[in-house]
């Protein structure tokens, strides 16, 4: 189990892109995690955005540079120079929008075209308490996340610590 803390202290300092299609929810994730707040009426992200948060894991300090990046595909090309150097990213859609879902794919061609192969990735549904909205099922994301994706011990705590409080995980494996 992890524990939070803010320190400018690590061990290990990890980048974590966020990435899925605008209006997931991505900068809301990021704000939970790094602020612990949430706005119902954020904006689309224009680029990327940047937060960062010191997590405890197996007693060494990880600090994750999380980096927001804009789901709008008129920033494709902006936001795909941000995924040089991440360790992790959250694939995030959203389970009361098929579009994001559909769109998974894409994103992780895009990821594994402008990252290092050896990325961890999570797949993340959020929005969570739409569920009665839901037209995503979990079936369909475990049936991607068993098709798709590479994971690390560490880097996959950090993330799920990242998603902890506002999403469903599905790993890929």
């Amino acid at each position: 189990m992890s524990t939070f803390k803010d320190s400018d202290d690590y061990d290990y300092l990890f980048k974590i892109v966020l990435i899925g299609d605008s209006g997931v929810g991505k900068s809301n994730l990021l704000s939970r995690f790094t602020r612990n707040e949430f706005c119902l009426e954020s904006k689309s992200t224009i680029g990327v955005e940047f937060a960062t948060r010191s997590v405890q894991i197996d007693g060494k300090t990880v600090k994750a540079q999380i980096w927001d990046t804009a789901g709008q595909e008129r920033y494709r090309a902006i936001t795909s120079a941000y995924y040089r150097g991440a360790v992790g990213a959250l694939l995030v859609y959203d389970i009361t929008n098929i579009e994001s879902f559909n769109s998974s794919k894409k994103w992780l061609s895009e990821l594994r075209d402008h990252a290092d192969s050896n990325i961890v990735v999570l797949l993340a549904a959020n929005k969570s308490d739409l569920d009665h909205l839901r037209v995503v099922s979990s079936q369909q994301a475990n049936e991607l996340a068993a098709l798709e994706g590479n994971m690390n011990d560490v880097i996959t705590q950090l993330l799920s610590d990242i998603a902890q409080d506002c999403l469903l995980l599905k790993h890929l494996p």
